[in-house]
């Protein structure tokens, strides 16, 4: 199938790695549903794929919530008749405090977007690529390099991006006799307002601070874009892609 006829939902597309991920796959020709809180910020990034913005919906979405990624999956099969891609990107973070200080409601907050909200939205897409024809469709979860190492006082994003690996592979087998391929990218420092911070300077683990380098989520997009153009007999299970100076491999 042309990626021309193909469609690709991506979540969290206001901003940063969302915004660069649809506006690749825009780019790429695909049919574009862009989901996030802030119906401004899908609609400013529709604006700016220009022309290929025609293939764009944009569908205000909190995916923490069951009955608003219905809504979401049924917009989708109205417009588009069916879902191919996946990218499932929207995430938050909570201030980084000791692990003893942490409240509740912070932890509670952060696992209801990143890995409740990433569950929802890949149990609706496997029904809807499970039943439609052709079967299948691919399913790329954004896992961070925080799904392998952890930042200081960052128990709640950890937590959640460690067991987004556990549910990538869950859906990697599940999805086998469906045609369903689930892969994971883990992004480190891509430029996005969530990591603002990093530039200035952030926490190490030796308890220095340091700023690290960062790098345009535009390679973030074309790596998402080549996962996602593979056949379906083929998966990426897993990507790292990171700015090459960050202080990730090695000791710290």
């Amino acid at each position: 199938m042309a990626s021309g006829s193909k469609t690709a939902l991506v979540t969290g597309a206001g901003t940063g790695v969302g915004k660069a991920v649809a506006l690749a796959f825009l780019k790429d020709g695909y049919r574009v549903a862009l989901a996030g809180r802030r119906k401004e910020m899908l609609e400013q990034t529709v604006k700016e794929a220009g022309a290929a913005g025609g293939n764009a919906l944009a569908v205000p979405t909190d995916v923490g919530k069951p009955e608003q990624v219905a809504a979401l999956f049924r917009q989708i099969k109205d417009r588009f008749g069916r879902i191919d891609v996946v990218f499932n990107n929207a995430g938050g973070n909570a201030p980084g405090v000791a692990f003893e200080d942490l409240p509740f409601e912070k932890w509670q907050s952060v696992v209801d977007v990143n890995l409740t909200g990433m569950f929802l939205c890949a149990q609706a897409a496997f029904r809807m690529m499970k039943d439609q024809d052709p079967r299948g469709g691919r399913i790329i979860n954004n896992g961070s390099i925080s799904a392998h190492t952890p930042r200081p006082g960052s128990a709640p994003y950890t937590a959640t991006k460690h067991g987004v690996t556990g549910l990538t592979k869950t859906i990697s087998l599940d999805g086998r006799p469906y045609d369903i391929a689930c892969g994971q990218v883990d992004i480190g420092n891509a430029i996005s307002p969530m990591t603002e911070r990093m530039a200035q300077g952030v926490k190490q683990a030796n308890g220095t601070t340091a700023p690290e380098p960062r790098m345009d989520p535009a390679h973030v997009g074309n790596a998402v874009v080549f996962m996602a153009n593979l056949p379906l007999d083929v998966n990426v299970l897993t990507m790292t892609i990171m700015a090459t100076k960050m202080p990730f491999v090695g000791r710290g």
